[in-house]
């Protein structure tokens, strides 16, 4: 697969996630979230594992965002199930532990949520695939933090951009960035004619509320 003519990582994210239909957008045909949301927009960011360019390229650039700013984590967490595969390959290429977060504690055994070998007082980058409202992501974040961890930030392959999501995380006081998003999606989605002039309004509005959006 041919890299795109873009020169930033976020638009030849954006291009990768487009082509192999790791995102999808059809605002005549809207999806169905299990939230029960009609949306646009349906993202599987781990169809990015299968392709091993692409799935390099996106390692490479979480290990420049997290190196640019937070420097060296004592840890890498990986929050499940999306984020597992790719906080995984993130640990490898900086040779740092890893760890991974459950959605909720284990029912048996040791009723672990946090799988992996951590310590008070390390400094943990958390790996996400997408950001949505970020609940996922704030539970493991606070699971960390009640190991004793500081939580330095999280990074994310791609985000929707949402008010709440931004709202939530300010809430926790937890940095957050990603490798591309909605915006800058939109724009490469018509640069190629994924989508045409007509979907941007329905495609804007979805974004502001999607909720309550209807096609």
């Amino acid at each position: 697969m041919t890299m795109t003519p873009f020169d930033d990582a976020a638009h030849k994210i954006a291009e990768f996630l487009l082509q192999i239909k790791a995102i999808k957008l059809q605002p005549e045909q809207p999806f169905t979230w299990a939230s029960g949301w009609k949306s646009p927009i349906y993202c599987d960011n781990r169809k990015t594992l299968s392709y091993p360019q692409i799935r390099t390229f996106i390692r490479q650039q979480f290990v420049n965002e997290i190196t640019a700013k937070y420097a060296r984590p004592d840890v890498i967490a990986g929050v499940a199930t999306g984020g597992i595969a790719q906080g995984a390959l993130v640990a490898q290429e900086m040779g740092l532990p890893f760890v991974y977060v459950r959605s909720e504690a284990k029912k048996h055994g040791l009723t672990n949520m946090v799988e992996g070998e951590v310590e008070k007082g390390q400094n943990v980058v958390v790996i996400e695939d997408l950001i949505s409202t970020g609940g996922s992501s704030i539970k493991a974040i606070e699971a960390l933090r009640e190991k004793g961890c500081t939580v330095k930030g999280m990074v994310a392959i791609f985000t929707y951009g949402f008010e709440e999501a931004t709202a939530n995380f300010k809430k926790i006081n937890c940095q957050t960035s990603t490798l591309c998003d909605y915006t800058t999606l939109i724009e490469v989605a018509l640069k190629h004619n994924y989508i045409t002039e007509n979907d941007l309004e329905p495609l804007k509005q979805w974004r502001l509320s999607p909720s309550t959006w209807k096609q």
